[in-house]
Order: C-alpha cells, then structure tokens, then sequence
C-alpha cells in the first residue's frame, strides 16, 4: 500500500494499515541468540538444572536491568544456564518459533562459541550441529531459513575472540555465513580485533560489528577502516557527523538499526528522537532488527508498528526496508533470491 503520509485517512483505514504493517514478511538481520531467549525458557532451564538465577528477573517475570552494563551482566548470567548442545537445539526452536509468529520470513543470528563450548573447536561444531539441526525443523515446520553469524565479544578481549574468529573461519560455509563483535563498546578498540575480522575474512565470510551505538561517530569509523566490514551494527549515532553519513551513503553501507533496543537502553529518550528516519532520508541504507526482543520488550511486529506510528511509514516504506535487509543478507544468492521472492520483490 502506498499513500501520501499527509493525506487524510480515517481511524479505522488507519488502524487497518497498521495491522497489514504488523502482517508484512520480515527479514531480521540483528538478532542476539541468547538474548532473544523467552524469560520463561531460561527460567524453566534454570529449574532443571537447580541453577539458581538470582537477580535475573523481575517481579513479573521479565529480565532486570538498570543500564547497558547490568544489562550485559544479566544476560550472560541468563545464558548460564545454557550447557548443552541440546539446551541449544531448544533455544533455538524458541526463538525461531517467536521469529516466525512476527511475520519474519528470514533471520540472521548472532553465536558466539563463547558460550557454546567456550570456544573450544570440537565442542563448538557439536553446538552447530544442533543449532543447524534445529534450524532445518523450523524451516520445514514455521517456514523461516536462519543464518548464523559468529560473533566474537568485545569485552572477552582480542586473544579470545582469535579462537572465536578461529571456529568462525573452520566452520565457514552455506549456514555460518559472517563474522561480527559484540559486547561492550566502551572497552578497548575496534583495531585491537583487525587479526580475527582478517581471518574471517580470509575464510570468506561477511562482516559487521557493533559500533555507533554508545561512542559517537568516530566508532563508525574506526569500524568501516580497521575491520573493513559490510554492516554496522546499531551505526546510529552516525548521524552526528553528515561528513560520516555522506561516505556511508556513497560506500552503500548497510545500518542494523534496533530501535526499540535504542530506547529502552536510553541511547534516546524516545522513540521520536530516534535518528532512524533521518539517515534513512538522507539516502543511508537502514534495516530494522528487535537485537535482544523480550529483554527490551519488543517484537519485529512490535518494531514495525512503532515506527509506523511514530513517522508515519505506509506499507510500502516497510517493503521497501525488507527488500533492504534481504540484499545486504550475508546468504548466498540462491537462499537470497527464494527471500526476495517470499517478499514479493
């Protein structure tokens, strides 16, 4: 559907085309395994397994946190309780089922052998295995293709994420399809990581990284000269510098944006002040991806209608930030060219 975003429309024509947003096939290209975890999974995995999880949730049962850094301590007590390849067969079902209920039709997650087998090689192909194997079911079963993107953590420090880039780049192939870096930004550089990101690369791999979300621009920079990579994570910060965002325009780089995540985390106040519009009108490439959904109480339909409200997006500016994702999917053609389809593109 395509309208005039000042053309007058009624309630109920309005309320219709929000329900046909919500309704759109998605393509999420920022997505947290673990972090997209239901509270109610980790907490009965913890219950199995007599883990206690103290300080983890809240009274209503959703995930505690204060700030960026309570937020990263709560998720890898969270992810605790996660020990088996098996543990992350059914993770990854729940997840990919929640995915799939959102109308998303292609996915990219983040996995990192940090957690699965402590990156340990042997161990980690054990935890791909099962991975991969609940991603076949899901497929046959809800419809969604999953892809996986190997991600080292920031704060674990360079010498560990050379073992992570290390399972990365063993394991390369038609479902590991990148490399990337989370974490916390605020420790260390992205230079200090240029060994793994060049031993993904040699392997094959597309890379992105987390940059631009709590530094300013510079990060961006420093992320698109030192690892060379294809994609920013988050990037959103960016918009301080219209120099920045100019050369972002011109390379075609490629932005997760993960709004609701922004704000929740108080990288903005609102949703309003959210720059996502703004790069997007001054020719940047921007995706929409939820990052860790149930942590920042959000869904992709959730995102889709947020923002629909918030700047007025028809259908048509959806389809379009799908058909966005689905080209800069770090898949092979033929897996891009059967999403492209599923989109209607």
């Amino acid at each position: 559907m395509t309208r005039d975003p000042n053309e007058p429309i009624s309630r109920d024509e309005y309320e219709y085309e929000i329900e046909l947003i919500r309704a759109l096939p998605k393509v999420e290209l920022h997505l947290h395994l673990e972090g997209a975890a239901p509270p109610g999974f980790i907490r009965s995995m913890g219950k199995q397994k007599s883990i206690r999880l103290d300080g983890v949730f809240n009274p209503d049962g959703s995930y505690a946190f204060r700030d960026f850094p309570h937020f990263l301590r709560t998720y890898e007590a969270a992810t605790s309780v996660l020990k088996t390849p098996e543990d992350y067969r059914r993770l990854t079902l729940a997840v990919l089922e929640e995915s799939a209920a959102n109308g998303v039709v292609y996915s990219e997650c983040f996995i990192s052998p940090d957690f699965c087998g402590g990156g340990e090689l042997n161990a980690w192909r054990e935890y791909l295995d099962a991975m991969r194997e609940a991603s076949d079911e899901a497929g046959k079963s809800l419809g969604i293709t999953l892809r996986g993107v190997v991600t080292c953590v920031r704060h674990f420090g360079p010498d560990q994420a050379k073992r992570t880039a290390l399972c990365a780049a063993e394991t390369a192939g038609d479902w590991i399809v990148g490399f990337g870096m989370g974490g916390d930004e605020n420790r260390g550089s992205q230079k200090d990581f240029a060994y793994s990101f060049d031993m993904a690369r040699e392997a094959g791999l597309a890379l992105t990284t987390h940059a631009g979300e709590w530094r300013g621009p510079r990060e961006v920079e420093d992320a698109v000269r030192d690892l060379r990579v294809q994609r920013i994570g988050h990037g959103v910060r960016a918009i301080e510098d219209f120099r920045l965002v100019d050369n972002l325009v011109e390379k075609g780089f490629v932005l997760e944006v993960c709004p609701g995540s922004n704000v929740t985390l108080g990288v903005y106040p609102n949703l309003a002040a959210h720059p996502i519009e703004k790069l997007r009108e001054r020719g940047v490439k921007v995706t929409v991806s939820t990052d860790d959904p149930p942590f920042f109480h959000t869904a992709m339909a959730d995102e889709y209608e947020n923002l629909a409200r918030t700047f007025r997006w028809d259908a048509a500016r959806f389809a379009e930030i799908a058909r966005t994702s689905a080209e800069a999917a770090f898949c092979d053609e033929t897996t891009r060219a059967a999403v492209l389809k599923r989109l209607g593109a």
